[in-house]
This record gives structure tokens, C-alpha cells and sequence, in this order.
């Protein structure tokens, strides 16, 4: 089995010296690392509210995807964290704007700390390439 790790400056570009790619490709699968709501343009988190973070993480993932010759119409699973699990419906709203049907297997939850001051929302995806 061959993993070939994908690159894209369409999406923030891992924390400098964490050990980890933005996607790995193998087996016909891309398995995206969580992506945050950052702006790859400026390297800041975007401003606003959940919606706002929650399309940012959807860009980056989309980024990240086509770059591996997949979209979030080949999403089979995804994994969504939650700052406040309060924020659940108004991200889901963003969710369904955002992902074709037929919808992916989905888990979402609610953590103590996303590893981003001020971040709200942290997106991971598993799609077919």
C-alpha cells in the first residue's frame, strides 16, 4: 500500500514542525486532518460567529479535496468538533448548505478545547478520490 501525502497553499499549511500532512492519500481514500477555521490568505482565524468558521473549514476542506482529485461530493465520513454544543444546529445549517446528498456518515461532539484560541469548529472528512 503506497500513502502520498497531498499539499495545498488553498488551505492552511500545518503548524510549523507538527507532524502531520494535510491529507494522506491511499487505498482510493483521502483522509483530510482536521482543518480550523483559518484563512490560508492571511493566516488568521476568520472573523464572525459559528457560520462564518463553519464555511471557512468547508473551503479548506474543498481545497484540500480537489487538490487530491476528490470534492465534498465524494465525502463518506466526517467528523465535526464543537467548541459549545450549543453551536450544533446553526453548523449544521452550514453542513447541509454545504455537503451533497446523499449525506456521509457523520459524528459530531463537543470538545473541552479546539487547539485554536477562538476557534469554534474543527473538520475532519474521509472521502473517495
Amino acid at each position: 500500500m503506497t500513502k502520498t501525502p497531498v499539499r495545498t497553499d488553498g488551505a492552511p499549511a500545518p503548524v510549523a514542525g507538527a507532524p502531520y500532512s494535510q491529507a494522506i492519500v491511499a487505498n482510493g481514500l483521502v483522509f483530510v486532518s482536521g482543518q480550523v477555521p483559518i484563512d490560508p490568505a492571511t493566516g488568521k482565524l476568520v472573523e464572525g460567529g459559528i457560520a462564518e468558521q463553519a464555511h471557512r473549514c468547508f473551503d479548506n476542506l474543498a481545497a484540500i479535496l480537489a487538490e487530491a482529485g476528490s470534492g465534498l461530493d465524494k465525502l463518506v465520513k466526517t467528523t465535526v468538533f464543537l467548541d459549545d454544543i450549543g453551536d450544533f444546529a446553526a453548523m449544521n445549517a452550514v453542513y447541509a448548505e454545504r455537503v451533497p446528498q446523499p449525506f456521509p456518515a457523520r459524528s459530531a461532539i463537543e470538545i473541552a478545547k479546539i487547539p485554536l484560541p477562538g476557534a469554534l469548529v474543527e473538520i475532519e472528512v474521509v472521502a473517495l478520490v
